[in-house]
């Protein structure tokens, strides 16, 4: 007579730490954002994976954009050039700073929405 093991009706704590550290992954300051897209692509990963890739998407693009107009801006213009490097690295500053508070948040068990953004993602990135 075979032994068949019983069901488990809680989901395995393995799955909850894998999932939790491809959340962190995916929130990695400019590194994320590639496991971010694929997971986006290929359409895998669960509801809250995929939310955070698309939050990590627009995050990463928001900073890209002002990135670049500032610095753009900065050469262009010969008054502007230390106001808008200075506000340039601010700017960089915010959006690393806003990437670890998510991550720790993460880590503590907290929603990993952020007001404004998450809303933004899932109207632009939501059909992906």
């Amino acid at each position: 007579m075979q032994n068949i093991p019983p069901m488990q009706d809680s989901p395995d704590p393995d799955d909850s730490t894998n999932s939790r550290r491809l959340l962190l992954f995916y929130l990695i300051p400019v590194i994320g954002f590639f496991p971010s897209l694929w997971t986006l692509y290929r359409h895998q990963g669960s509801r809250e994976q995929l939310a955070v890739s698309r939050l990590s998407i627009t995050l990463v693009l928001t900073w890209l954009l002002g990135y670049l107009l500032l610095a753009s801006g900065s050469t262009t213009s010969d008054f502007l050039t230390l106001r808008l490097l200075i506000l340039n690295s601010f700017f960089t500053s915010g959006y690393f700073l806003v990437s670890v508070w998510l991550i720790f948040r993460i880590i503590q068990g907290k929603s990993h929405r952020l007001p404004g953004f998450s809303n933004l993602a899932e109207r632009i990135l939501g059909k992906y």
